[in-house]
């Protein structure tokens, strides 16, 4: 399906999901949608809502912001905590105000809580997830069910330490608490959801591009103005190409291994997401861009 077949079959009341992997078009996508029926374009990606990255994490430009109203992009500080938990509220109260939103990212899991959604997890303590910040990954892996590791990415950090702060927390694994999920806020019944499904070297070949764009557009420099008070604990600072560009700043890295590793680095999480997508968002509208 192609972006004239998506907007041809288009109610403009309906909302609209847009999910795929990085560096896929969604946005492109989503702006057209905004721009030719109206609505407002909200963030489903997990690295876009913080303020310190725009160039990094390929948040919609200043311009395209202009054409059309977005939200939840840049408007959480690197050191404020944020979850899915965090995200689906915000969107709750979107969605009360009556607006056609049109919801775009790479964050499955924000996807996934939205249609389907969310369990009722306590709050983990702070000197839990400090404890969680100083383990590797290995040592996080070995502290969670072995249900809950066969439901996640456990190659994605972020999401193992999140499920062993649950299970230190509250003493039962991600998996139980996630079983005793509540009704979804916006069921994919209720919505148009539409999954990029891309090539992996055209993907491949795009990722590489846009880092080059990155750093044309003043990557380097925005890592620089956050150097000082750099924390590879924070998921802010974890973001892709942050630690690469660091460590060039650093002295560890040339420019050029830094975007190597970055651009791998990029490769990689593309894959994950293509394959998670691929098994979760089997029955989404699949579109190929042109």
């Amino acid at each position: 399906m192609s972006f004239t077949e998506v907007l041809r079959g288009l109610s403009p009341e309906m909302p609209v999901l847009i999910a795929g992997p990085t560096a896929s078009g969604k946005s492109a996508l989503a702006l057209e949608i905004a721009q030719d029926q109206g609505g407002v374009i909200v963030n489903a990606d997990a690295s876009q809502v913080y303020e310190c990255w725009r160039v990094i994490t390929a948040r919609p430009s200043a311009e395209e912001e202009a054409a059309a109203p977005h939200l939840l992009y840049g408007h959480i500080t690197a050191t404020q905590p944020y979850s899915t938990g965090h995200w689906l509220r915000e969107v709750a109260d979107i969605l009360k105000t009556g607006q056609r939103v049109i919801i775009t990212g790479g964050t499955g899991l924000y996807f996934k809580a939205l249609t389907e959604g969310l369990a009722d997890i306590p709050a983990t303590p702070e000197e839990v997830r400090h404890q969680a910040d100083g383990m590797d990954l290995d040592q996080l892996l070995a502290g969670i069910d072995v249900q809950t590791a066969a439901g996640i990415d456990t190659a994605n950090r972020a999401r193992v330490q999140r499920a062993w702060e649950v299970q230190q927390a509250t003493g039962r694994g991600l998996a139980h608490w996630q079983a005793q999920t509540g009704a979804p806020l916006l069921p994919a019944a209720q919505a148009r959801c539409i999954v990029f499904d891309v090539e992996r070297d055209w993907l491949n070949a795009r990722i590489a591009r846009r880092f080059d764009q990155m750093i044309a557009q003043g990557a380097l420099e925005e890592v620089r103005r956050v150097a000082p008070a750099y924390d590879p604990a924070l998921p802010a600072h974890r973001a892709i190409g942050v630690p690469e560009l660091m460590a060039h700043l650093e002295g560890d890295l040339t420019l050029d291994q830094a975007r190597e590793r970055a651009v791998i680095a990029t490769r990689q999480f593309a894959k994950r997401q293509r394959t998670w997508m691929r098994s979760k968002m089997a029955d989404w509208h699949r579109v190929t861009p042109q």
